[in-house]
């Protein structure tokens, strides 16, 4: 694919010009170690660089365009250059420009919340497959585009413009009708404006607990970016919101009235009221009345409450976007697959469940905790961290939460990144209330030698739960990625017991 200059600048306003507006662009690139011949260059600020420190070696590496904010930059000569406000911002329609606009030929479906967006957007996803929809999606888990389904490998639940505009343009020439993103709260500030271009026939609200205040800085904007997904519906788009949480009212007031669906686990009078759940060693019964209509009984082959309220969003948000009755959706429950690295069972024989999770957050353990802890007869031994170069209030937040429901706590590195690593899980041990370190309380950085500790203590009928990691193939120090993969630590862990006991 290839544009030139003087089809993708009107998408922006230009300060300044300088060049030729018939330079051919064949590419879109923010990281100067990855520009190829043809490529235009965007000279963002990042977390710890400027952009434009790279314009020469991005030039030199054959970017043909730069687009950049600073009047004072340096011009390599052998390039063109576009002046704008904001190079972040720019990407966005800059993007969408040079793929030929691909929102504009599906029906997009957007999931934002704290907890819960991924599961909520494969099961979006899967029940829209089973009813016979060509359907996309991406995740912070994965995506599926033009094929089959991929792990995400950009380490952000919505990537960064190019790729996303990039993805939508496979999905709309593979022919999908619907494209359903997971819209984080970064993708939807206006200091990054990933989602710039696109609006929303479909926009998810799930829950809003305490995350990501390093870049938000309060509750309050934290909440407001999220918000702006709703404000970016289309006039004929809908609303479904988790009534049941508490910023429910503030969700719904960007949205117009007749378009909002509200969907519940506690009040009748929602538009999806789900209740009278059975559960069982493999997953739950459950009931969801549509309202004014007849109750529906259903089921989901996996654990936890939380997944019933995942499911009930997704069919309304299914219904929303296709016109089709929430009955008929309601129907596929029984097929939906549960995600990659949530609330997965690792199972090598042991006499004690193991289980691998993503949970981060406070909301997420607010909600995970109480489920493990409720269906476990011994003890409960956590394993989990808090990210580094991130949001440090909620670190003894979550040791305060996992102290009061788990017997055992190990924490050790997320992405510890450029922290120090004991000092993050010193933050987290003091919140932590009743336990005492090197009996039920361990520091242990080594994330593998955290995973065997846990293994090792544990006995029949207890449980362990792996928490923070789930499905990412890596984790991040000061001194780049350390591979991993948390469910195959697990079975090695395990296996390693097995032998050892056998001898």
């Amino acid at each position: 694919m290839t544009k030139t200059l003087n089809e993708l600048l009107p998408a922006v306003d230009v300060i300044e010009f300088d060049g030729d507006p018939q330079t051919m662009i064949s590419g879109l690139c923010y990281d100067s170690r990855q520009v190829k011949p043809g490529d235009l260059f965007f000279a963002t600020d990042g977390t710890h660089s400027d952009g434009h420190r790279f314009i020469a070696a991005a030039v030199n590496g054959g970017a043909r365009a730069v687009v950049y904010s600073d009047p004072s930059a340096e011009k390599v000569p052998g390039a063109a250059y576009v002046r704008v406000e904001s190079p972040r911002k720019a990407m966005a329609p800059l993007s969408a420009a040079f793929y030929g606009y691909p929102a504009r030929k599906m029906k997009i479906v957007g999931v934002t919340g704290t907890d819960g967006k991924s599961t909520t957007v494969s099961f979006i996803h899967q029940l829209l497959r089973l009813a016979g929809y060509k359907s996309a999606f991406i995740s912070t888990v994965g995506y599926q585009a033009g094929g089959g389904v991929k792990a995400n490998p950009y380490r952000q639940s919505t990537p960064e413009a190019p790729e996303l505009q990039r993805l939508l343009a496979e999905a709309a020439a593979a022919g999908s009708e619907i494209a359903v993103l997971e819209t984080t709260s970064h993708s939807l500030s206006p200091l990054n404006n990933r989602l710039g271009t696109v609006f929303f026939d479909a926009a998810v609200f799930t829950n809003l607990t305490h995350e990501h205040l390093e870049f938000h800085g309060t509750m309050e904007r934290y909440r407001d970016d999220k918000g702006n997904l709703f404000r970016k519906l289309k006039p004929e788009g809908k609303a479904v919101i988790n009534s049941d949480d508490p910023a429910a009212p503030f969700f719904a007031s960007l949205c117009r009235e007749s378009r909002t669906v509200f969907c519940s686990m506690k009040e009748s009078r929602a538009d999806l009221y789900a209740f009278g759940v059975k559960t069982d060693a493999a997953g739950m019964n459950f009931c969801v009345q549509p309202k004014g209509r007849g109750v529906v009984e259903t089921r989901l082959e996996m654990p936890g409450l939380f997944n019933i309220s995942n499911a009930v969003e997704a069919v309304a948000a299914a219904a929303a976007v296709t016109g089709k009755s929430e009955e008929s959706f309601l129907a596929l429950l029984p097929q939906l697959q549960p995600v990659n690295g949530r609330m997965n069972t690792i199972d090598e024989g042991q006499p004690f469940r193991l289980i691998v999770d993503y949970a981060h957050t406070p909301g997420a353990f607010e909600t995970v905790f109480p489920a493990l802890r409720a269906a476990t007869k011994g003890r409960l031994i956590a394993v989990f961290g808090s990210a580094g170069e991130r949001d440090t209030e909620k670190r003894p937040v979550q040791g305060e939460i996992a102290g009061r429901y788990a017997d055992i706590l190990i924490l050790t590195d997320e992405d510890p990144r450029g922290e120090d690593r004991m000092a993050i899980l010193k933050e987290i041990a003091a919140g932590v209330r009743g336990k005492t370190e090197g009996e039920n309380l361990f520091l242990l950085p080594d994330r593998r030698e955290a995973v065997r500790k846990a293994v090792s203590l544990a006995a029949a009928d207890d449980t362990v739960v792996l928490l923070g990691k789930g499905h990412e193939s890596c984790i991040i120090t000061a001194d780049g990625k350390i591979p991993w993969n948390e469910a195959e630590e697990a079975r090695r862990a395990l296996k390693e017991l097995s032998l050892s006991t056998r001898q």
